[in-house]
């Protein structure tokens, strides 16, 4: 084993959404940071969304070579373009009971971690997501309110630019937003009438990506697949925003292809002394040492790095005397909506043309919140993801030129699905496998997990008011559906090391510090108490710069 000979007052693990904001909070005070990355730099030389598919070997047309290496990444946003980024599924299992499939997407092996192609949907939580024990009785509030992140929320904003349009919801707190995208015609129609019949709130969607030059990074050109880069840098990706940042300060050392095994404690269990690590490419082992170990690897990756710490202190994995360590496993239902035809209004779909980079309508949550009738079927609540579409109809009847003339009559309307809260059960978990290990001989996650009898009613209502919505704005040929996740939820795992005031329930305090082990914190969504149906990315990176706030005034007070 290798060992690095200085100290680093940090060690962060993960270069993504909260790691690329812990390297450049601390790294911007003057901290000496060691960031370990698991994959490869990212430069803009890797984007590929201006290149068209004719240059590509297959033609992006052979989506089975992609599944022979990714057969479980290639499930989403990975094709030929930038499958290269994710892990390969081979050299990385994960296990699953027979019974309760999972997939496990996203899985990036570049700096900026699932930054590189995330949805960008950016959305605040209120104290009705905070404090909902408080509200129907179930599980746990979180350890801190709203107004303890919001200014959080505000910093984060104007530093990654989000769009959106205020609507002055309590339970959907408005941001710091640049001006949002424009609505195709059909999403005008939903939202208003939606509004008008029903009360309810679809507003243009909250996103990071720029509509204004911000920071020096150019607005949105409209070119449309995010998800294999973007050289004028208009969304947010850490590796070229935050991790810049953070490496232009000289102190913050970047360590590439770092497969983190464990963390090394001191003789009597108190401190973190160290991280095991393991270089991808020469399978070289090494160890880094640091005052303070931050865990920002993405849920299963830091409860997995704290099971397979486990010593003679914590036989059940490292700081988790409370027993909940890698339980209470949350990530959203994401297995009903619907969609329906309006009015073309004379426009003419193009295959050539602007391709707006987010869904056009985000739809608030409208069940469970203040002043409506509480929900007689399931707890917490729900919105939706989608908008409008303008396309030409393939699948349009006849035969030689009377179907040459019908495949060119547009095809309009709008598609939504809905994303739902999972509830926060101790029988959703994760544990070590001890029988199976990736290539770099790490042990590796069994994952199990499943709906309850909250969620298949949620989807079951999922389905049936996005029917009403869609009957509201007129639309026809109205389809709705409500499946079996069937391993299939969104890719927002959270709770794995939760939030709370009680040491005995609970794994890390309101500032993700361990309760055990003073100098180690896990600042990814693991500490989530609950996960509520807003996306969490933001969150994620709100939590974080406070977090880091507070370790920087206990570094000063001597206490880590």
């Amino acid at each position: 084993m290798s060992g690095e000979a200085s100290l680093f007052d940090a060690i962060v693990v993960g270069s993504g959404a909260s790691g690329g904001w812990a390297c450049k909070r601390l790294a911007e005070a003057g901290l000496k940071v060691a960031v370990l990355e698991v994959g490869a730099p990212q430069p803009d030389a890797n984007f590929t969304e201006h290149v068209p598919a004719f240059e590509l070997e297959y033609r992006n047309r052979a989506p089975e070579i992609v599944r022979q290496t990714r057969p479980i990444q290639s499930h989403m946003a990975c094709d030929e373009y930038n499958y290269k980024w994710f892990c390969n599924d081979l050299d990385e299992p994960y296990t699953t009971p027979p019974d309760r499939p999972y997939l496990w997407l996203a899985r990036l092996r570049r700096t900026g971690g699932r930054t590189n192609s995330w949805g960008r949907v950016s959305l605040r939580f209120s104290d009705l997501d905070f404090k909902a024990a408080s509200r129907d009785g179930y599980g746990e509030n979180w350890p801190l309110s709203y107004s303890d992140l919001k200014p959080y929320y505000e910093l984060v904003e104007e530093y990654v630019g989000v769009i959106g349009l205020a609507e002055g919801l309590p339970h959907l707190p408005d941001s710091k937003f640049l001006p949002p995208m424009a609505l195709d015609c059909q999403e005008v129609l939903f939202r208003n009438r939606v509004k008008e019949k029903l009360g309810r709130t679809a507003t243009p969607t909250r996103a990071a990506n720029l509509t204004r030059p911000l920071h020096g990074r150019a607005p949105c050109h409209y070119c449309g697949p995010c998800y294999r880069g973007c050289i004028t840098h208009s969304y947010f990706n850490s590796s070229f925003t935050t991790m810049t940042d953070a490496l232009h300060t000289g102190k913050c050392t970047l360590i590439s292809n770092a497969m983190v095994y464990q963390v090394k404690t001191d003789q009597d269990g108190k401190r973190a002394r160290s991280i095991t690590y393991i270089d991808r490419n020469t399978h070289q082992v090494h160890e880094i040492r640091g005052r303070a170990v931050i865990l920002c690897a993405q849920s299963f990756e830091s409860a997995r790095i704290l099971l397979n710490s486990a010593d003679e202190r914590y036989p059940n994995g490292l700081a988790n005397s409370s027993g909940a360590l890698g339980h209470y496993l949350m990530a959203h239902i994401r297995n009903a909506g619907g969609s329906g035809e309006l009015p073309a209004f004379g426009a003419k779909p193009s295959l050539g043309g602007p391709k707006r980079p987010v869904d056009g309508i985000y739809i608030a949550r409208f069940r469970n919140i203040e002043n409506v009738p509480t929900s007689k079927d399931f707890l917490r609540g729900y919105g939706y993801e989608g908008g409008g579409f303008l396309r030409n109809d393939l699948q349009a009847p006849g035969y030689g030129e009377a179907y040459k003339k019908a495949v060119l009559d547009p095809l309009a309307g709008v598609s939504f699905t809905g994303f739902g809260e999972v509830l926060a059960r101790s029988d959703n978990f994760v544990e070590i496998d001890p029988k199976v290990k990736d290539r770099w001989g790490i042990p590796v996650l069994h994952i199990s997990m499943a709906d309850g009898p909250n969620e298949k009613a949620m989807s079951k209502d999922i389905a049936e008011s996005i029917g009403e919505m869609l009957e509201a704005s007129g639309a026809k040929n109205i389809r709705t559906y409500a499946n079996p996740s069937n391993g299939r939820w969104a890719a927002h795992e959270a709770g794995l090391a939760r939030m709370g005031s009680d040491p005995k329930t609970s794994v890390l305090n309101q500032f993700q510090q361990s309760h055990d082990i003073r100098n180690l914190f896990v600042m990814d969504a693991s500490g989530f108490t609950t996960n509520p149906c807003q996306n969490p990315t933001l969150t994620i990176m709100a939590l974080c710069v406070r977090s880091c706030d507070y370790l920087m005034g206990e570094m000063k007070r001597g206490n880590v």
